[in-house]
């Protein structure tokens, strides 16, 4: 029985991945209508990139024995489809210095992978030294996605704004951490229960920011020079009306 719930939790926990990685769609369809990427950041697509690759080749029967991780490679293999449309999408209407800071990130994340599956291969010949190699990466790359939304976070509490910290995409990352967690802990993985912890801090984190400044409506700017000229107006029109009366 304990096997077969780390594999349903796997299966639940897949889907409700699914749901994060398409969560964004919803932004990107705003940026092709607009024909600009506005305030969004590339970070955490670039980021979620290099974790859904690392954890495909993780979950493989190259690292891990046999397809016990099944649930996970397929999941993170789909997570390399939508975010490496997602990033496409993003270079295509990004202004000229957001694409070259884009391929600056997204290029040392694709050396350092295919240097993983390298040495993976042709330098550990067990799956336990290739999982802990490979996991470790895998490690870090998860820490750093999900600590790529507190540059979302930041911005809503400088801007006092949730336009650009979606709601579901908070909500998504904190169920898709829970139910990760649970999977690290039934299947007594770290290198999925670590980062999965950490991202349930950081989703609790966005989600409380979000429920702050959701209710924040910041006062409409106003232009002082038009608000001046505006005044002059009302007074040469009451100077006129003055002059007008016997």
């Amino acid at each position: 029985m304990f096997p077969d719930l780390h594999v349903t939790t796997g299966i639940i926990g897949s889907v409700v991945c699914f749901l994060l990685y398409a969560a964004p769609i919803l932004t990107f369809r705003r940026v092709i209508k607009k024909g600009s990427v506005e305030e969004y950041s590339c970070i955490p697509y670039i980021l979620t990139l290099f974790s859904s690759l690392t954890y495909t080749w993780y979950g493989l029967p190259v690292v891990s024995s046999g397809w016990e991780n099944w649930t996970l490679s397929g999941i993170s293999s789909l997570g390399v489809l939508f975010e490496s449309t997602f990033i496409s999408i993003y270079i295509w209407f990004a202004p000229r210095e957001k694409k070259k800071l884009v391929m600056m990130m997204v290029s040392p994340i694709l050396i350092i992978f295919g240097m993983a599956v390298f040495f993976s291969i042709f330098s550990f010949h067990t799956h336990q030294m290739r999982k802990v190699f490979v996991g470790s990466i895998g490690l870090v790359a998860s820490i750093l996605m999900y600590g790529s939304p507190l540059v979302a976070v930041k911005q809503v509490i400088r801007t006092k704004s949730v336009e650009f910290m979606p709601f579901y995409l908070s909500l998504f990352s904190f169920l898709t951490s829970l139910l990760w967690l649970l999977y690290g802990l039934l299947g007594k993985d770290p290198f999925l229960t670590a980062p999965s912890f950490i991202g349930c801090l950081m989703g609790i984190l966005q989600l409380v920011v979000y429920c702050i400044y959701s209710k924040c409506k910041e006062a409409p700017k106003t232009n002082p020079d038009i608000e001046q000229a505006d005044e002059l107006k009302v007074v040469t029109s009451q100077d006129n009306t003055k002059g007008q009366k016997p």
